[in-house]
C-alpha cells in the first residue's frame, strides 16, 4: 500500500511538471505568435480624393483620374523633376537622321501585374488601340503624327512618324493615352474604347478592391520590376467635400492629404500651425488660369476681355485666398518654360483702366443700377468652376467681387468636374477654370491641343478673327526642325493670345501635402498629376 501511494505521488508530480511545461510552451508560442503578428502588421496608407478614380482605362480620359492611372500604368520614358527625359520601360532609343523613326530597346525583366510578359508585341497592341480611336486623341498632335508601329523582335519596338515631330519623348512621358495595358485584359474586340477587363499594368501598384464612389484599394504589384512600394496597401477614400476631408484627417481616418484644391489653403495653414502634422509645398508646377470665351456673349468683345484682365486683383487673391503660397502670373506660361521667355507686357491691376475699356465698348453706367448696360442689356458673364475644388470656390467669390466693382455682373456656376469638362469642350461658358498642364506638356501640348475642341482653349479662341492663322502656326511649330523658326512661331502664337486676352492667368500653381508625423518620403514629382505613393513609408 505504501509503495502504491508513493508511486501515485510521483505520478502526480510528473503530471504537474508536464502540465507546467505545456503551459510554458503555450505561453511562449502565444508570445511568439503575437510578436509575429506585430511584425507582419500591414502598413496601410489612407488617402482621400474628391472623385471616383474611374475604370482606370489607360487609353481614355475622364472619369479616369490621372494620379491613379499613373500608379498602375507606366511609360516608355519618364520625365524627371529637373526637366530631363530618362529611360523607363524602354532602356534606350535611337532616332533616325530625319527625325521620323524611333527605335526603342525595351527592358527584358518586366511583367504585368497578372504575371504576363511585357514585350514589343504588347507595346504595339497598345499603340494600335490608341490609333484605332485617334479622333478621341486629336488634342495630342503626337498621335496624329504616328504613321506606323513595328515589332522588330521581342525587346525592340519601332515607331514611324509622318513628320519630324520634335516633342515625341515628352509626349511619351505623359500619363495618357500612351501607356500599357496587359494584352490579356483587352476586350475581345481589341477596342479599348469599349472598356477593358481589368486595370492591369506594369506599375508598382495594382487595384485590389473597388467600390464606385466610395473607395479604391491598391496593393503592391508582386511582379514589379523596380523598387516596390514601402507600404503594403493604399486606401483611396472618396470624399467630395474638402471640409469633410479635413475632419476625416484630424480624426485619424486619413493620414495624408496631397494635391492642389483638395483642401483650402486656409485649412492647410491651420493644420500647419497646429504643429501636429508635417506639411510641404512644391515649387511652381503650372499656371492657375481661366479661359475667356471670345465666342460667347459679352466676352466676344476684345475690350470686355481686356477689362477683365485689368479688373482682377491677383495680389489680393494670392494673399487673401492662397496665403502667399503661390506667385502672381502675368502670362499664361512662366518665362522659364521652353520658348516662353518673351517679355510680354503684363496687364496691370487698374479699376480705372477696366472701366474706361468698358465705356469705350459701349457698356455704360446707369444711374441707380449696380451693373452696366448696353442697348438695354445688362453686362453679365458666367464663371463655371468645379464644385469639388475648395480654392476655385474662393476664387469665384473674389472674381465676382472684383468684376462688380467695374459694373460687371458675374453668375457663378459650380458643377461636378465631368460637367465642367463638358462645358470646356462645347464652349458653354464665358469664364471657366482652365489651368495649364505644366511640364512636360507645355508649351507644345497646349499649342497642339488648341486646334481641336477637346479643351477650353479651342472654344475660347474660336471667336478670334485670326483663329485660322493661329492654328496654322501651331501645326507648323510642332514639326519644325529649325530651332530659330520654332522660337519665332511660339513667340507669334503666345503674343497673339496674350494680346487677345483669351486667358486670365492668376498664379503659378503649387501642390500641397499634409501628413501625419509617422510618414516619411513625401515628395513632389515633375508633373503636377503624379503622386509618388511608392516612395512614402509608414514608421
Amino acid at each position: 500500500m505504501a509503495a502504491t501511494k508513493k508511486q501515485s505521488n510521483k505520478f502526480r508530480q510528473f503530471a504537474a511538471l508536464v502540465v507546467s511545461l505545456i503551459l510554458l510552451v503555450s505561453l511562449a508560442a502565444g508570445c511568439g505568435s503575437q510578436t509575429n503578428k506585430e511584425t507582419s502588421k500591414e502598413k496601410v496608407l489612407n488617402f482621400s480624393w474628391a472623385k471616383d478614380v474611374g475604370p482606370l482605362n489607360p487609353h481614355l480620359y475622364s472619369p479616369n483620374e490621372l494620379f491613379a492611372q499613373a500608379m498602375v500604368y507606366e511609360p516608355l520614358v519618364q520625365y524627371t523633376g529637373d526637366g530631363k527625359i530618362i529611360p523607363w520601360l524602354a532602356e534606350s532609343w535611337t532616332v533616325s537622321p530625319d527625325g521620323k523613326e524611333y527605335i526603342f530597346k525595351l527592358r527584358k525583366d518586366v511583367k504585368f501585374s497578372d504575371g504576363t510578359v511585357f514585350n514589343a508585341a504588347a507595346v504595339k497592341k497598345n499603340f494600335d488601340a490608341v490609333l484605332a480611336n485617334g479622333k478621341r486623341h486629336d488634342w495630342l498632335a503626337f498621335v496624329r503624327q504616328i504613321k506606323e508601329t513595328q515589332v522588330i523582335d521581342d525587346s525592340t519596338f519601332k515607331l514611324v512618324l509622318k513628320d519630324a515631330y520634335y516633342p515625341v519623348l515628352q509626349d511619351l512621358a505623359l500619363i495618357r493615352p500612351i501607356r500599357f495595358l496587359a494584352p490579356s485584359q483587352f476586350p475581345e474586340s481589341g477596342n479599348t474604347a469599349e472598356g477593358i477587363k481589368q486595370p492591369v499594368g506594369t506599375g508598382p501598384w495594382m487595384l485590389s478592391e473597388y467600390k464606385q464612389g466610395e473607395v479604391a484599394v491598391f496593393v503592391r504589384n508582386p511582379h514589379y520590376w523596380g523598387t516596390k512600394p514601402n507600404v503594403d496597401k493604399l486606401v483611396v477614400k472618396i470624399i467630395p467635400d474638402s471640409e469633410s476631408r479635413v475632419v476625416a484627417f484630424e480624426k485619424g481616418e486619413l493620414n495624408l492629404i496631397y494635391g492642389k484644391g483638395n483642401i483650402s489653403i486656409d485649412a492647410f495653414k491651420q493644420l500647419q500651425a497646429s504643429g501636429k502634422y508635417e506639411t510641404k509645398l512644391s515649387g511652381p508646377l503650372a499656371t492657375r488660369a481661366l479661359a475667356v470665351n471670345s465666342n460667347k456673349g459679352a466676352t466676344k468683345e476684345l475690350k470686355v476681355r481686356q477689362a477683365i484682365q485689368h479688373a482682377v486683383n491677383k495680389e489680393a487673391f494670392i494673399k487673401g485666398v492662397l496665403f502667399g503660397t503661390e506667385h502672381k502670373a502675368d502670362t499664361l506660361l512662366a518665362a522659364n518654360f521652353p520658348y516662353c521667355n518673351l517679355g510680354l507686357q503684363p496687364y496691370e491691376y487698374s479699376e480705372a483702366k477696366a472701366k474706361s475699356l468698358l465705356a469705350e465698348a459701349g457698356w455704360q453706367e446707369v444711374p441707380g443700377k449696380e451693373f452696366r448696360e448696353k442697348d438695354g442689356q445688362v453686362l453679365e458673364v458666367e464663371f463655371c468652376f468645379p464644385s469639388t475644388d475648395a480654392i476655385q470656390k474662393s476664387l469665384a467669390e473674389v472674381l465676382q467681387g472684383d468684376l462688380k466693382k467695374i459694373g460687371m455682373k458675374v453668375k457663378l456656376t459650380a458643377e461636378e468636374p465631368g460637367a465642367i469638362f463638358q462645358r470646356q469642350k462645347d464652349g458653354n461658358f464665358n469664364l471657366i477654370s482652365n489651368d495649364t498642364w505644366g511640364a512636360p506638356s507645355d508649351p507644345h501640348s497646349l499649342v497642339g491641343s488648341m486646334r481641336e475642341p477637346a479643351h477650353a482653349d479651342y472654344q475660347a479662341q474660336l471667336g478670334l478673327p485670326m483663329k485660322a492663322e493661329i492654328d496654322r502656326k501651331a501645326s507648323a511649330v510642332l514639326v519644325s526642325t529649325d530651332e530659330a523658326k520654332r522660337q519665332e512661331l511660339y513667340r507669334e502664337i503666345l503674343t497673339t493670345l496674350h494680346e487677345q486676352a483669351v486667358y486670365l492667368p492668376l498664379s503659378y500653381l503649387t501642390n500641397i501635402a499634409v501628413y501625419s508625423k509617422n510618414i516619411t518620403g513625401v515628395t513632389f514629382m515633375g508633373s503636377q498629376y503624379e503622386i509618388p505613393f511608392d516612395k512614402m513609408e509608414l514608421q
